[in-house]
């Protein structure tokens, strides 16, 4: 596994090791080593070193780090209001105990959910939880645990509602700024969607490429990154995406004909009102009565 004797400089000295002088002992490896003289007559000095250290290819794999683990649990409790506002966090030793951690973690994950504005720390009364008019809404783990409340509904017609502005304004800017090359682009995705009308599973993932596509050509690339961030989320909700089938796969088609046609047209105006009919009239259709569990 290892040569008999390396050799290594150290300054006007050079070190002899001998590996064959190599013991384990648990995670340490004891090194024999043996320093050598700048002269031909001087002495050698023998020294035996030990490293708290294992090779590359032993050492085990990390482990996802625990504090992530607690902070989503705890996130998901703060938002679905287990821990409602004004409430205070259970103390930390308690925590420790809940999540078999230790007091580090905790306080690792405490910095996390105050930096996400869902706690605050208050002298004399611990980790209190915030208003929700406090909370980054945009973070990833807040979106996925309000798709999740009792009132989760009401979260995703809100998204509806941004994605009909923004996307509306959006596809009238692409219709502005159309280019032979963008219009050849747009084209050939929606023979792509016309090709899979009878593939719902295949349709909704092209579907999400042709809105990318409008919106990247709009170049409004803030609206862009709210949409991505907040839709990336409920995309993975049964209650927003709904059932897949052939005939609603049709009646989206035929609203992104309009949407095309009127980019096509270089039609601003009937672009964006033909995109925010598709958004709306589509949740509309596949919107449920009552927030799926699970």
């Amino acid at each position: 596994m290892y040569d008999d004797l390396l050799l290594a400089s150290l300054g006007d000295k050079c070190l002899r090791i001998d590996t064959r002088a190599f013991r384990r002992c648990d995670s340490h490896i004891v090194i024999q080593l043996t320093t050598l003289g700048a002269g031909a007559g001087d002495s050698e000095t023998k020294t035996t070193m030990t490293f708290a250290a294992t090779a590359a290819h032993q050492r085990p794999a990390r482990r996802p780090r625990l504090a992530a683990a607690v902070v989503e649990d705890l996130v998901n409790a703060i938002v679905t209001e287990i821990h409602p506002s004004g409430s205070a966090l259970p103390p930390e030793n308690v925590l420790c105990d809940i999540y078999g951690v230790s007091r580090t973690v905790v306080r690792e994950a405490t910095t996390a959910l105050t930096e996400k504005g869902l706690v605050v720390s208050q002298q004399g009364r611990g980790t209190i939880i915030q208003d929700p008019s406090s909370w980054n809404l945009l973070d990833p783990m807040i979106l996925s645990a309000l798709f999740r409340r009792e009132d989760g509904l009401s979260y995703l017609d809100n998204l509806s509602e941004i994605r009909a502005s923004l996307e509306g304004e959006m596809a009238a800017k692409a219709a502005r700024k159309l280019t032979p090359e963008a219009a050849d682009e747009l084209t050939r995705q929606m023979e792509k969607l016309a090709s899979l009308i009878t593939t719902p599973a295949g349709y909704v993932h092209e579907d999400v490429a042709f809105h990318d596509i409008i919106m990247r050509l709009s170049g409004d690339r803030l609206s862009k990154a709210i949409i991505d961030s907040i839709q990336s989320k409920a995309v993975k909700t049964h209650s927003y995406s709904g059932k897949l089938n052939v005939e609603h796969v049709r009646a989206t088609h035929e609203a992104h004909a309009k949407v095309y046609d009127a980019i096509m047209a270089r039609d601003p105006e009937a672009a964006a009102r033909a995109m925010r009919d598709h958004i709306e009239g589509s949740w509309k259709k596949r919107r449920p009565k009552t927030l799926a569990k699970g």
